[in-house]
């Protein structure tokens, strides 16, 4: 049980990293030949040097480590038939430390291993003779780990008569027992496919917090509170979860046999993909604000009507699943790409059992919000405020539908949707919503209420003060959380400058103003020059992470004062006429594809000093630059 936990501990940080594209991407891990003999007799046992090169802030586990203690130690095998292991590995000193991702003392090797393995030729052998070595390992660094990975080592040898007194092992040419690397690969469906089935449920329910999944809750009570028949609600509302599932799955499945398992962060970045999104709730809001009836045509409405009471609604069902599925799959694309990664490890069947348990997560609460609307039925007086409710969340959608216009304009770079025109939006949506709550207008087939009620004005009450809440942010002000949502600062906006003069001259973005520059190759060599580190901003415009550790943590005095000490470059991965060749450099220097990434880098060598990623609280942040910084003088 020991090792299931801490195994589930070590791949739930790889889920919620989130998409490494392990396979993809260069290997942190490399291993060569160091020193063999030229010459050896059959059955005479001899040595093998095996150098271990680990780049950047990775980690690979020690050989002596128990292998409950969470991640996979080093093991190396035999992989053909004409020698055999004749004795125990022996290693170079480990370091001993407490690993945070298995929260355990445990052995690794950083930078640097040499490994010297025992072999013998079988006796029946001679002449030159090829030796394949095959090594298990696992990395690590301070906050993820990657799926466990084998690699093959060969090199060659020339056999010349027997030994007087052959390792026993080698007599006969004995078969050596199944490889380390069958046994792990079964180790890993029988015992990983329990966790990995775990992995995927918990990324299904986190990803329910993402922006385009909360709009798609009203579409759900909408649809169904119109659904009559209460004795039918829980098998339409278990139909409806299945093709959640289905559609779910077969879009996964599909992305990643197509596009590879990055090719969900990619579709998620898509500005056509946005541009869907946005279109479809802004016409489910305006069809919640009473603009129109969403429905087909009269002739095609009869007939699924027709069906629809023969089959209880079926193909109707059928149709929301997979909007929702769809709609949502974008927002929830880094978790599906995780998932795929986290298979990297497994079986042809991982993908598809992955995506079965998150989407199987993800359509649960979709399930009790079809079955919802049934019980408020069965309350007194529902009618008024369900119509009420159902008015409000075409509001929310109208707002979210913001989001995804703004990230269509900053990957396409038409300079349209302003950080402050988002705001204004925002407020003018909101503060509307406030006042048809407290009925100062109505929509059509309404009736104005004539008094104002208590619950009415409860209910108003957040929608006014979340809209004065968003006024600072039109001077430049950061509004916390909600920043995430929003596009970046520039320095084109009215916001900068209003927090400049508010500030006394500090920014708050990362505009060129503030030293900040997208020429990487420049950057290098200016730092160079200057004698100071490069920090490097993996960043994306669709990115909501990206966007609040810009807006609160960046302008932090302890972080910018840490900032002036290296030269600031911040590249775009996912748009822009320089996105693949950022992502490859991400790849070559992190061996990720997560954003936002943070990157310390010396210049003379370009080795990384320090890597971060994803939201990070400010006091680490500081701790991270700090480490980057000292790792630099160092040297």
């Amino acid at each position: 049980m020991k090792a299931v936990k801490t195994f589930i501990v070590g791949i739930i940080l790889v889920m919620l990293s989130p998409l490494f594209v392990y396979g993809q991407i260069p290997d942190p891990v490399k291993f060569g030949v160091k020193e063999i003999p030229a010459k050896v007799q059959a059955g005479e046992v001899f040595n093998i040097l095996i150098d271990a090169s680990i780049e950047g802030d990775w980690h690979m586990y020690s050989i002596l480590n128990d292998p409950d203690a969470g991640p996979f130690p080093t093991e190396f095998s035999a992989d053909s038939n004409n020698f055999v292991l004749a004795g125990e590995v022996i290693e170079s000193d480990a370091d001993v430390e407490f690993d945070p991702n298995f929260e355990a003392e445990l052995g690794w090797h950083s930078s640097f291993a040499q490994f010297t393995v025992p072999v013998a030729i079988k006796t029946e052998l001679s002449g030159e003779q090829e030796i394949k070595l095959s090594v298990f390992y696992q990395v690590c660094n301070d906050r993820v780990c990657l799926p466990p990975k084998t690699k093959i080592i060969t090199t060659s040898v020339v056999v010349e008569g027997i030994a007087e007194t052959p390792y026993e092992a080698a007599i006969g040419g004995i078969d050596t027992p199944e490889t380390q690397k069958e046994y792990k690969q079964k180790a890993i469906s029988k015992d990983g496919l329990f966790s990995f089935i775990w992995v995927a449920i918990l990324a299904g329910f986190a990803a329910l917090l993402t922006p385009c999944v909360f709009p798609m809750i009203p579409l759900t009570v909408s649809y169904f509170s119109k659904q009559k028949e209460n004795k039918k609600g829980v098998g339409q509302a278990l139909i409806f979860g299945i093709a959640i599932v289905i559609t779910f799955t077969l879009i996964g499945i599909l992305l990643a046999v197509i596009l590879g398992a990055s090719g969900a962060q990619n579709f998620a970045s898509n500005p056509f993909v946005n541009a869907m999104i946005a279109l479809v709730l802004i016409a489910f809001a305006l069809s919640l604000l009473g603009a129109y009836e969403l429905q087909l045509p009269h002739q095609l409405t009869n007939f699924l009507n027709r069906k629809s009471n023969e089959s209880s609604g079926l193909v109707g069902i059928l149709f929301m699943a997979m909007t929702i599925s769809a709609v949502s799959f974008s927002c929830t694309a880094p978790f599906v790409g995780a998932v795929f990664a986290a298979a990297a490890g497994g079986e042809w069947f991982y993908p598809i059992i992955g995506m079965v348990g998150f989407s199987a997560a993800f359509a649960s609460p979709f399930v009790l919000f079809a079955m919802f609307p049934k019980w408020l039925e069965s309350l007194p007086k529902s009618g008024s405020w369900m119509n009420l409710v159902k008015v409000l969340l075409g509001f929310i959608e109208l707002a979210a539908a913001i989001k995804f216009i703004s990230n269509v304009d900053l990957v396409m770079g038409w300079g349209m949707v302003s950080r402050p025109f988002a705001i204004a939006a925002w407020i003018a949506i909101f503060f509307v919503a406030g006042l048809y709550v407290l009925g100062v207008f109505i929509l059509k087939h309404e009736t104005k209420p004539e008094t104002v009620s208590t619950g009415r004005l409860m209910l108003a009450l957040p929608l006014f003060l979340f809209s004065f809440y968003l006024i600072p942010g039109l001077l430049g002000a950061s509004l916390g959380i909600w920043d995430s949502w929003l596009p970046p600062k520039q320095a084109t906006d009215v916001s900068v400058v209003g927090t400049i003069a508010a500030m006394g001259g500090a920014g708050t973005g990362t505009s060129s103003e503030e030293g900040w520059t997208q020429d990487f190759d420049n950057a290098v060599d200016e730092a160079k020059d200057e004698g100071i580190p490069v920090f490097i901003d993996f960043t994306g415009y669709t990115c909501t992470n990206c966007r609040a550790m810009e807006s609160n943590v960046f302008p932090l005095a302890d972080v910018k004062e840490r900032f002036g000490q290296m030269k600031l470059v911040q590249l775009y991965t996912d748009g822009g006429t320089d996105a693949q060749k950022n992502q490859m450099l991400q790849f070559e220097l992190t061996g990720n594809v997560a954003l936002p990434t943070y990157v310390i880098l010396d210049p003379s060598n370009k080795q990384v000093l320090a890597q971060e990623l994803g939201y990070i609280a400010a006091d680490k942040f500081v701790s991270f630059l700090d480490k980057g910084i000292n790792a630099y003088k160092s040297q």
